[in-house]
């Protein structure tokens, strides 16, 4: 049943069928499975619900056993139990999509090359490509900024979309969203999410059983708004789970969240969530579900559901889940799939997924009252540093303090430490949210009705997540007010939210580069140093209403609870209050938002795209044709640079190759926006005949693994601490003491035979999916990274691809005080792969001390250790693939 599949197996007896208006679905019941013996699980928290009818729909296949599903029954006892996750479906933007595409093709041609058939390759469940991550805001503030900045996409990744285009071709289950119709999480929100999913099985009876998916982006997460399950995967990952593998995953903790309350006037989603952020930050929520519960859920719309999950990955959790309610009907209803209503309704009032009030366990709780929240920006490095809107000025200025001598200069006309270069109403965590879109718009117009204007150094922008948000803003009136103070429409996709932000303002370029801390606010999720722009020292985030009122006055060191945003024509101030739109307002408009015809008209044509897509040229063979002078597209080189266990060799005497701090991002790791003109990188590309202008950014040269190995470590921000006055990818070679690029050092110690790790604090590999944050690190040699903490998706990614998560103890690095000039062995590390198993690691100083300290193993589950043993996830899936469709000889098609 299910998928296509017959369970093999049906130890509880789940089998069951549901009647919904006279249609009958096969389905595998909870409540029938508990009656027939699988004890305590009507209290378990939904999300794990969730997880146990993915496991009894699969039991049999791989790691699903009794087992596994007795695990649940005693989920309050032990939690250490691995348990699996088939996704219903799996979802990549382009940014880690086309590099999975690229990993495709090339297991393909290893398939020719043995002499099978190419299409043994394919995805087995549905997949949908959405290309939202490639446009950049180098046009902004006119009306024709959106037409610019896509023409400009398809001229400088033009390229890489005839990946995209052969393997629409190619592949089966393959959906491809064209560029320029938003972001793949609100489409996925706003479109192609179904709650229940329904497919016929193998006998043509349908199957009903909860949506779920994985998807190629952290902030996947955004759809448990809707009470889908999924999360972000790296993209290695993904590849696994569209080939039929599946996630492997140890039953997690569940922290319940009760709301309670009601916001008060004038505080937004986006305050609720930052200031949410913040303290499940605190609490510490890293691989551990979140689920959102109490008397205040019914009042919060979805898209303040989708905004709180959204920024899961900040709060770093796996999953933030809201449960399925009358909301979520009258969301589906409004955003015209009025017809999955009647099946998402009773499917989730018999799996007891709809939500009541019965009492459910969790892990532990934590209780928020929205009452006591107020308005809120979060900064100015980090998104769980939520700050009250009163201090925002004072925490401003002592950042520009403790960072740099800030720069006061005395001319009228000159920029100030704490001047704003980029204001940007951006991201689907708040587009996708009409109240505070809709109050964005209002208080633009109450701004251009006071004569007032936004600061003429400030590079404002709007990048909707979908067409349906420019739809409504001009149908309320509100696009008008908002392009006259510049935020004009600059193209549909994640643009400065991802980094992609374009040039800054001449005048702004200039004050940056004499050396003044200038500032970014956005209403995204992330300001990790150096993401938003390398030009800007510190960047906020904040809802888009506040985003338009910063940008009016043009700093951050401003409190706009008391001082004026700006003078009128006749020289009076004006108050924030004085603008700020009120409920009553916003309420008024609301009704021509979510509207059924608007998004049936919107998505009826969203796959076919415009000329410009049609316009790139395809293929129809079933193999990709590499170019091998492409400096954007290159052959994957991940089945060959594999190292299998039978090879590995005990890491004795190991180079320390960077020594971080704590939070060191997955934007340190691998940094996604302008490649550096001084970079790298840079110098690599103009050996090859790039132009200078044509560097672009490293999120579009994904696919060229030379680049992206040299782009490794080499964000502008990162601080290497074997150079504490350094930033950018340098380190120092060792014995000699030599500066150098990582790159450069690691190609030197592989020259040498020398291994090579990485030591670093608390939450390494915060932040992104980006599984370039494991591929670059592989490619530069890397055995093991040795981390106080590692964040959810990145210590996945790392196993992915062979490399050692090895967590040591909370303090070591301050205590160890590592210079790089020591050396590393970790005896026997390769002699027991276990997951969890404590390691010895011995450090070595030049006077010829060592010390020994245990680290932890931190693979976590039997199904990573299979990874790590094949050298990583490519070569395992592809060995596992071919031999359960093709019956021969596995290991001539993987050597």
């Amino acid at each position: 049943m299910g998928e296509g599949r017959r369970v093999a197996q049906d130890t509880y007896s789940a089998r069951s069928t549901l009647e919904v208006h006279g249609k009958r679905y096969r389905m595998c019941s909870l409540p029938q499975a508990e009656r027939n013996g699988l004890k305590n699980i009507s209290r378990l928290p939904r999300s794990l619900k969730v997880l146990l009818e993915n496991n009894l729909r699969h039991e049999g296949e791989g790691i699903v056993t009794q087992v596994t599903l007795d695990a649940f029954s005693r989920w309050g006892e032990s939690r250490t139990a691995e348990v699996a996750f088939y996704p219903a479906r799996v979802m990549m933007p382009d940014s880690s999509g086309i590099p999975v595409l690229c990993d495709l093709a090339a297991m393909r041609d290893r398939m020719v090359a043995a002499g099978r058939p190419p299409e043994l390759v394919n995805p087995v469940r549905p997949v949908d490509l959405v290309m939202d991550h490639s446009v950049v805001t180098t046009h902004a503030g006119s009306p024709d900024s959106a037409a610019l900045n896509i023409a400009e996409e398809y001229r400088m990744n033009g390229e890489r979309y005839t990946v995209a285009k052969w393997a629409q071709r190619a592949f089966d289950n393959l959906r491809v969203i064209p560029p320029g119709q938003g972001i793949c999480h609100q489409i996925n929100l706003e479109y192609l999410a179904r709650v229940v999913w329904a497919e016929p099985g193998t006998d043509g009876m349908m199957d009903a059983f909860p949506d779920t998916l994985v998807g190629g982006d952290s902030h996947t997460t955004m759809i448990n708004g809707l009470g889908v399950l999924g999360w972000g995967v790296g993209g290695i990952e993904a590849m696994a789970a569209l080939l039929g593998e599946p996630v492997s995953i140890q039953l997690p903790e569940v922290v319940g969240v009760r709301l309670s309350g009601t916001l008060q006037p004038g505080v937004t989603a986006t305050d609720l969530v930052l200031v949410l952020t913040g303290k499940l930050r605190e609490l510490g929520v890293t691989q551990k579900f979140v689920e959102f519960f109490g008397p205040a859920l019914p009042s919060l719309p979805v898209a303040t559901r989708a905004t709180i999950a959204n920024m899961c990955p900040e709060y770093g959790a796996s999953c933030g889940f809201f449960p399925v309610d009358r909301a979520t009907l009258d969301y589906l209803a409004a955003t015209n799939r009025q017809h999955l209503v009647p099946l998402v309704e009773a499917y989730t009032r018999h799996q007891g997924l709809w939500l009541g009030d019965e009492e459910l366990d969790f892990t532990t709780i934590l209780d928020v009252d929205l009452s006591e929240i107020g308005p809120t920006v979060a900064g100015p490095d980090l998104p769980h540093h939520s700050i009250g809107l009163g201090k925002v000025a004072r925490t401003a200025r002592a950042a520009i303090e403790a960072t740099v001598e800030a720069n006061d200069m005395s001319a009228p006309d000159a920029m100030r430490a704490g001047d704003i270069a980029i204001a940007a109403i951006t991201s689907c965590t708040n587009t996708s949210n009409p109240d505070v879109m809709l109050a964005a718009g209002l208080l633009a117009k109450k701004a251009v009705e006071r004569g007032l204007s936004v600061r003429p150094f400030v590079k404002t922008s709007l990048s909707p997540g979908s067409r349906v948000v420019a739809d409504y803003l001009g149908r309320t009136g509100l696009m008008a007010p908002l392009e006259r103070l510049g935020f004009t429409i600059a193209g549909f996709g994640c643009m400065t939210c991802g980094g992609a932000s374009g040039p800054l303002i001449p005048k702004a370029a200039a004050a940056a580069q004499a050396g003044i801390p200038l500032t970014a606010i956005l209403s995204g999720n992330r300001n990790f140093t150096g993401r938003v722009h390398p030009q800007v020292a510190n960047s906020y985030l904040a809802s888009p209403p506040l985003v338009v009122a910063y940008a009016l006055a043009g700093t951050m060191l401003i409190d706009l609870e008391s001082e004026p945003v700006g003078t009128d024509p006749e020289g009076r101030p004006v108050l924030l209050d004085e603008i700020w739109p009120s409920p009553e307002e916003i309420a008024a408009l609301l009704p021509q938002t979510l509207m059924p015809e608007n998004f049936a008209s919107r998505y009826a044509t969203v796959e076919s795209g415009d000329a410009l897509w049609r316009d790139v040229p395809s293929s129809d063979l079933p193999v990709f044709l590499w170019d091998e002078n492409s400096q954007l597209i290159r052959k994957p080189p991940f089945l060959q640079t594999a190292v299998p266990l039978c090879e590995r060799r005990d890491v004795r005497q190991a180079a320390i190759l960077a020594l971080f701090g704590d939070f060191v991002t997955t934007d340190h790791i691998s940094p996604a926006g302008q490649i550096p003109a001084d970079s790298n990188a840079a110098v690599y590309l103009r050996a090859n005949g790039v132009e200078p202008s044509e560097l672009g950014n490293y999120m579009q040269r994904r696919c060229n693994p030379d680049v992206m190995a040299r782009g490794t470590f080499n964000n502008p921000r990162i601080r290497n601490l074997m150079l504490p006055q350094a930033r950018g990818g340098w380190t120092l070679f060792q014995p000699t003491g030599e500066r150098m690029w990582i790159y450069d050092a690691a190609e030197r110690y592989r020259r040498e035979g020398r291994p090579v790790v990485v030591f670093a604090g608390q939450g390494y590999g915060a932040g992104s999916s980006r599984d370039w944050a494991a591929k670059g690190p592989h490619l530069l040699g890397v055995e093991a990274v040795l981390a106080e903490g590692f964040e959810r998706i990145h210590r996945s990614n790392l196993v992915g691809m062979g490399i050692v998560p090895l967590q040591i103890k909370e303090g070591a690095m301050r205590r160890l005080a590592l210079t790089g000039a020591e050396t590393v062995s970790i005896p026997g590390l390769w002699a027991d792969i276990s997951p969890g198993r404590a390691v010895t690691v011995e450090v070595t100083w030049p006077d010829g001390r060592t010390e020994r300290l245990q680290a932890r193993l931190r693979i976590d589950t039997e199904r990573e250790a299979e990874w790590l043993a094949a050298g990583g996830v490519m070569p395992h899936v592809l060995a596992n693939f071919t031999k359960s469709r093709a019956g021969f000889d596995v290991k001539e098609t993987i050597e």
